[in-house]
Parts: C-alpha cells; structure tokens; sequence
C-alpha cells in the first residue's frame, strides 16, 4: 500500500491541534490509516544515500509515513489527509467544488490530431487560478503528482501529469503525435534544445526517468503538446518543458493529462484540482478547458460531478455483520465523505448517498 511522507507540524497545523504520537496512531486507527513510521527528512536522505546515522537535531523536521489505502488517491498528499482527518472527526463537513462558470469563447482549448490516436489518445485539462504556492504547497504539488505516476498511473503507462505555469503560455493549445526528429525544445532543468531523438539518447542515464522512455521510444510519433506559438509544453509521458516549469511565483496553472484510459486521466485530473483548489483566490473554484477531437466531438474538463446511490440500509449492514440502524449509518458515512440522508422507497428504509 502507498506511504505518504508528511510534515508532522505542517499536518497538525492543518488538523487544527497537536497530538502526542499515541494519540495520532488512535486516530490514524479509527479512520483506517497507518502511522507506519516516524523519522526526519534529513535520515531520509541519509537513507536514500546509504550514509551512516547520525545523532537527530532538535530542529530537524519530524516527518510521519503514513500508510493509505491504495484506492484512497485523495490520500496522497498532506492536503487530502488533512481534509479527510478533519471531516472524519466533525471539523468540517465535506467541501463542494465549483466549476467556474465561463462563457464557451473565453475558455482556454485544446485541439487534438488525429496522429495522437497511434500511441496516446486521450487528454483532460483544468486551470487552478490565483493559487498561492509556498515551499511546502510546492513540494506537495509535485510529491501528490509523483505518487499518482507511481499508483493509478501505473507509472506513466496510462496517465501522465503536465503542469505549467500557465501566464508564460499563450492558448489555444494543441495535442499532436510527430516523428521526434520535428519535436525541439529546452527540457525541464536544462538550458540547452534537444530534439526528441536526442533527448531520449540523453534521458538513458537518468536514474529516474529512463524508465519512463520505453513507453514511446520505439514509437514513428511522439505525442507532444503545444501552445498557439508553437512553444512545447510537454513530451508526455517523458518531461514537461523548461520554458512552462511551475514556480513558487506562479499563480496560474495549467493542467494537462494525456492517457491510453481517459476514466483513469478523469480520476487523477480530478485528484490534483480537487486537493489544490483549496490554494486559489477563490477556495475550491476549478476553471474548465475544452478538448476537441477531430473526430468533432468536444468534451469539457473536469468533470466534478457526483454519484448518487441509493442503497437499503440492510445492504449496508447485512454484508459487515452488524445491526445499526439509519440513524446511526447515515452519520458515519457522512465522516467518510460519502453525503447521506434516510429515505423511504417502496416500504423500505433506504439510504441515499452521494460521492464525486
């Protein structure tokens, strides 16, 4: 199962008080999560690097691993923890995400060729507006994408994050599939142009990303997204270019996911605006993009909208082996983000629930 690796005063700031260990682990148990460690950034290195332990610091920070389920993608960062602890224990009550409102001219497009079909074929969009980044919402920002890759993902394969500075951009943007000979541009942390052909050449000794490159390198084409002045956003499912890169100074951002499973890239677009929408001037807004097919199919992205299920309550008990009844069901899936209430259909007591 996943561990996320948190800032331990970060994450109390965000859950609104501190706790002694013991206490955390009791609360990590009630929720269905596992304190799995407690260490400092520092040995974490020194791990990494097979160094030697040394003597903690006082000041070094305390990072606690935690252990998710491997399906709760909104427990990958400290900001999904932090919200699903908060509502779990009464602090709040599950948020409502809003689709901004924009007339169809002034919303940002992507237009897709038809050459993308030969290797990755789908796209979803979001922009984050007036987000506010510091050091830590930085890191989380690019940790929550990193963990994505690694689990429903499943590492790039089928959905890669593209995340941009969207103020150095200028829409519409467009998703293509060229040879790489025709794909140039300045990689992330680098100051020289590659072509495509050269860059996988170059990416072969790096440790983190040459895995990545089986992906596409045996491909005729490169997927490859631009924007209206031919300006490279990204090398999906490779690296995102140097000239977009995200900052602590940017307050815009422009995200694209490229996928061979488009319900999947849904999952993982929603997962990143609906845990960093909480950063934008106005908490939880998301501004839609509209993605156009050659085939003339357009589709709008995200889709935030929730399910509704109505279920008897002896469906819920029977299979768990317990007896409660709605008054005491309905509260309880209330703390774990499913919004429910008692309803009366067809002579039985039923529950009816919603989720996003």
């Amino acid at each position: 199962m996943p561990t996320v690796s948190v800032g331990r005063d970060r994450l109390f700031e965000a859950l609104g008080r501190t706790y002694t260990q013991e206490e955390f682990e009791v609360l990590c148990f009630e929720f269905g999560i596992e304190l799995d460690d407690v260490t400092t950034e520092k040995a974490i290195i020194r791990k990494e690097k097979h160094l030697k332990d040394e003597a903690c610091e006082d000041e070094e920070e305390v990072i606690y691993k935690i252990e998710v389920a491997a399906n709760r993608y909104d427990l990958l960062c400290l900001e999904g923890i932090a919200r699903a602890l908060r509502i779990f224990m009464g602090k709040e009550t599950t948020p409502v995400f809003t689709i901004v409102d924009i007339a169809a001219k002034s919303m940002h497009k992507m237009y897709v060729k038809p050459e993308t079909a030969q290797i990755r074929p789908f796209v979803v969009c979001a922009v984050l507006r007036g987000v506010t980044f510091d050091k830590a919402r930085y890191n989380s920002f690019i940790d929550l994408q990193d963990k994505l890759h690694q689990n429903i993902c499943r590492k790039r394969t089928l959905v890669a994050i593209g995340t941009h500075d969207l103020d150095t951009l200028e829409g519409p943007f467009s998703y293509e599939a060229l040879p790489p000979t025709d794909i140039s541009f300045v990689p992330l942390k680098q100051d020289k142009s590659f072509r495509a052909d050269e860059l996988m050449e170059f990416y072969k000794g790096d440790t983190k990303l040459k895995k990545f490159l089986h992906i596409i390198e045996n491909s005729s084409v490169y997927p490859v997204i631009y924007d209206s002045k031919r300006t490279v956003l990204s090398l999906p499912p490779i690296i995102n270019g140097a000239h977009s890169a995200i900052t602590l100074e940017t307050k815009n951002v422009f995200i694209e996911c490229t996928a061979t499973d488009l319900t999947k890239a849904n999952i993982v677009l929603n997962t990143m605006v609906t845990m960093f929408s909480e950063y934008c001037e106005k908490k939880l807004e998301v501004e839609p993009v509209e993605v156009l097919y050659p085939d003339g199919s357009t589709v709008v992205s995200p889709d935030l909208s929730v399910t509704k299920m109505e279920v008897p309550i002896k469906e819920i008990t029977g299979p768990i082996g317990i007896s409660l009844d709605e008054t005491q069901v309905v509260p309880l899936l209330n703390k774990m983000q499913l919004q429910s209430e008692k309803v009366f259909t067809d002579g039985e007591t039923r529950i009816l629930s919603t989720s996003s």
